[in-house]
């Protein structure tokens, strides 16, 4: 039997269709605007979990991703600890050796090492504070970061690359270029999180817990958005060399509207001689452009 569509019916799906397609095409036009206003290149991806509508800028340039690495390895981690090869509250001995000179509170709270800190301590020194140490502490833990990029390669994540740890990208500029991604693949790796497809609801819910709990880049995603706002994230921030390039200024994550969306969001940028405080306000005002968009 034929289906029979009354026109009233087709011409509201069109016009609801049209309306998407227009507000779209809107968004997409702000974050081009905002993206131009500084040089570098400016890679956005922003996905609506709930329906899978996706817009992209640039989405599939190969960006630098500093610390955005920390969520693959932290995903790594709890998938080891999933198969009972590592557990949360497995202690890891720390010496000093291990506490090179770097980013780190966690070297700041045991400058002499000889310490024993839980792998769920590390993955939140790592995680919510950005802990370079804590950081090569897992990777070393996890063999290496060959071992990330299998597995991120194995569920699906295909474009993004993991070679080098924290300590490796600081010994020579170039290095840090060997560790990058799309903006469409953290997008993706954010979709997984959220439908929690990869890891145990334990460990799915700890990720969100630090991923929610992160300090670093307030003035990113969450600069302009509301005060109570809640934002998933997970930041990367390269050094700027004496020339004035920032190789990296980076923040991808889940944003919470009021209204109960749950919307991805990944803003890299990648060799700007802009100042910190303008790659940081393009990360903010497009942020604040999606929040607008898809609160209406």
């Amino acid at each position: 039997m034929k289906k029979i569509f009354k026109p009233g019916l087709l011409t509201f799906i069109c016009l609801l269709t049209t309306t998407f397609l227009f507000a779209q095409q809107d968004l997409r036009s702000k974050i081009i605007y905002i993206a131009t206003q500084i040089n570098g290149v400016v890679s956005v991806s922003v996905t609506n979990l709930e329906t899978g509508d996706t817009l992209n800028y640039n989405g599939n340039s190969h960006m630098v991703m500093h610390s955005v690495m920390k969520l693959p390895i932290a995903m790594t981690v709890l998938h080891q600890v999933d198969k009972g090869k590592l557990k949360f509250d497995q202690k890891i001995h720390i010496t000093k050796a291990d506490l090179p000179e770097t980013y780190s509170p966690l070297r700041d709270k045991y400058p002499e090492g000889d310490v024993d800190i839980a792998v769920s301590q590390l993955l939140s020194y790592m995680v919510s504070l950005s802990d370079n140490d804590a950081c090569d502490i897992l990777l070393k833990v996890l063999g290496g970061t060959a071992t990330v990029e299998k597995y991120v390669h194995s569920i699906g994540v295909k474009d993004i690359s993991i070679k080098a740890s924290e300590a490796q990208m600081a010994s020579a500029w170039p290095v840090q270029y060997t560790n990058w991604c799309s903006a469409k693949a953290i997008n993706q790796l954010l979709g997984i999180m959220y439908k929690g497809s990869a890891l145990s609801k334990r460990s799915n819910d700890f990720l969100w817990k630090i991923m929610l709990e992160t300090s670093t880049g307030p003035k990113r995603l969450k600069g302009l958005l509301p005060n109570d706002a809640k934002v998933v994230h997970k930041t990367g921030t390269s050094p700027v060399n004496n020339d004035g390039l920032a190789a990296a200024t980076n923040d991808a994550g889940i944003m919470i509207l009021p209204n109960g969306r749950h919307i991805a969001i990944s803003v890299f940028i990648t060799d700007s001689y802009a100042d910190n405080a303008k790659r940081e306000s393009v990360i903010a005002q497009i942020a604040k452009a999606v929040w607008d968009e898809y609160s209406k």
